[in-house]
């Protein structure tokens, strides 16, 4: 198995420096997917672009919550799942739609549903998406706009989801209570 470093500020690539400073004032520390990330400052900046993007998309944060957490589950992240677990909490986001995206089962809202629904589709099928799967998620209240903002979700979590496959990324110590692994 190859080691990739865990970089701070002082071992990082110099054009990855002041990305990693940039985590640590939004989060108060370097989130170990970062650390690794920073090998490579291209992805690291992208994957911070991305964030931002996505974090400014037309979606709440339940319907943000629900892309990632549907993503990550099914790419079964190790550490992107407790992860975004914490980042529900700080978000204010119920803990049902958490555990039910955790755990695949059902979430609250017919709406939400729909989200997961048509996020798998994008993700299980690589973008071929069928009609039906359009209308249903159009009929649930979502926009065109937002069928595009769930690929810009998907691009983040594929960045973030295949770095920690390859680097199986140390769960940060703070997320580690939210620990999980997919089921069976």
């Amino acid at each position: 198995m190859t080691n990739f470093t865990l970089h701070d500020k002082e071992s990082a690539p110099q054009e990855s420096r002041a990305l990693l400073e940039n985590s640590e004032k939004a989060m108060g520390r370097i989130p170990g997917l970062h650390a690794v990330m920073a090998e490579a400052p291209g992805l690291l900046e992208g994957y911070q672009q991305l964030h931002k993007l996505f974090m400014n998309s037309s979606f709440d944060d339940e319907e943000v919550t629900v892309v990632w957490q549907t993503i990550n589950v099914e790419n079964a992240c190790h550490y992107c799942v407790p992860g975004h677990t914490g980042i529900a909490k700080a978000m204010g986001v119920d803990d049902a739609i958490t555990e039910a995206l955790r755990n695949e089962t059902p979430l609250p809202t017919e709406r939400l549903e729909a989200l997961r629904d048509f996020t798998l589709a994008i993700v299980r099928g690589r973008g071929n998406v069928d009609d039906a799967a359009i209308e249903a998620f159009l009929n649930a209240g979502f926009t065109k706009r937002q069928i595009l903002e769930v690929i810009l979700g998907t691009a983040q979590k594929i960045m973030s989801n295949y770095t920690n496959h390859l680097a199986n990324t140390p769960i940060d110590r703070a997320m580690q209570k939210y620990e999980w692994h997919k089921a069976d």
